[in-house]
């Protein structure tokens, strides 16, 4: 038996994809190759180049793969780009998702692990957001992964699926130094291409209610994350209970400015950032309580800054 991995070739699908042949669990990845790297996924796992939009490739893969659950990373991930593209955006991440489950249910596949996103809350107006936080988003990337999540729950009265979904926060630093992160939009490959270019990083705002002034983010390690897919893939299949959904958070919040000192730090290049002014859109502060996935799914922290800021440093120049 197997697990179709859809995005196992992007930066978080990976790591989940190394989790999983770790523990023993054979995964076959399937990805597009727009965002992800075909390096990424070593020459022993499977790979299969399409898309989740494929009704009839899915089919395939399932029957011929004896695949027994499916972990659901594939889709389009930019929360700022997506409200520019919003069609796009749905075409992904609704209507893929959609695409999948159909397949799921042709082919009698009936467990999924679900990547959802901390942008279902939009701009909470609570220090420390639960499952329970009522949802607000303010994106259609947001929007589309709280329709997935729903889509989930459907199917489930429907069909019988078992699933979770994982909301994930700031996922940055890398559990080995050929995977980094390729994002152009996110914080820490923006800071490392800005100072390999001999630039000064920046920040979008430094007069926020919070200690420092700078946005206030939970950052969690990728590799944590990959550990808690492999945790949940578990429980379902030995049909043990799941909540619905689970935060991976941290409790615990850092600004971007600990963010710039850090990577000062670690990196020995020396800077002071430029300030620029405020992003639309961006809450002062969203940080998550972690506690239901520490339950059931083993979740915790088991990086700090320092380790999560290196990590990504050092795989980040190793693509170079």
């Amino acid at each position: 038996m197997s697990w179709l991995v859809t995005g196992g070739a992007g930066y978080i699908g990976s790591h989940v994809v190394r989790a999983f042949q770790a523990a023993g669990i054979e995964p076959i990845v399937l990805d597009t190759l727009t965002s992800g790297v075909r390096a990424f996924v070593r020459d022993d796992v499977r790979f299969e180049h399409g898309s989740i939009l494929d009704g009839a490739l899915l089919l395939r893969l399932f029957t011929d793969y004896d695949v027994e659950g499916v972990v659901h990373l594939a889709g389009f991930k930019y929360a700022g780009v997506s409200v520019q593209k919003p069609l796009l955006t749905y075409e992904q991440n609704v209507t893929g998702t959609a695409t999948l489950l159909g397949a799921m249910g042709e082919a009698g596949v009936d467990k999924i692990v679900f990547s959802s996103s901390a942008a279902v809350f939009g701009t909470p107006d609570v220090d420390l957001v639960t499952e329970e936080t009522a949802t607000r988003p303010e994106s259609p990337y947001g929007e589309s992964k709280l329709i997935g999540e729903w889509l989930l729950r459907d199917q489930e009265k429907a069909a019988g699926v078992k699933h979770t979904s994982l909301r994930y926060f700031n996922v940055v630093g890398s559990g080995y130094p050929d995977l980094y992160d390729a994002s152009p939009h996110n914080l820490f490959p923006l800071v490392f291409d800005a100072l390999l270019r001999g630039d000064v990083p920046r920040i979008y705002g430094d007069d926020y209610p919070t200690p420092d002034g700078t946005c206030v983010r939970d950052y969690i390690h990728v590799s944590d994350l990959a550990q808690a897919h492999v945790a949940a893939a578990r429980r379902l299949a030995a049909g043990e209970p799941v909540e619905r959904v689970y935060n991976l958070g941290s409790g615990e919040g850092v600004s971007v400015r600990q963010i710039m000192d850090a990577v000062a730090s670690v990196t020995g290049i020396a800077f002071d950032p430029e300030i620029a002014t405020r992003r639309p859109g961006d809450p002062a502060r969203i940080v998550a309580t972690g506690e239901k996935a520490a339950r059931d799914l083993g979740w915790t922290m088991r990086h700090g800054l320092d380790d999560m800021v290196r990590s990504a440093w050092d795989a980040r120049r190793s693509a170079d």
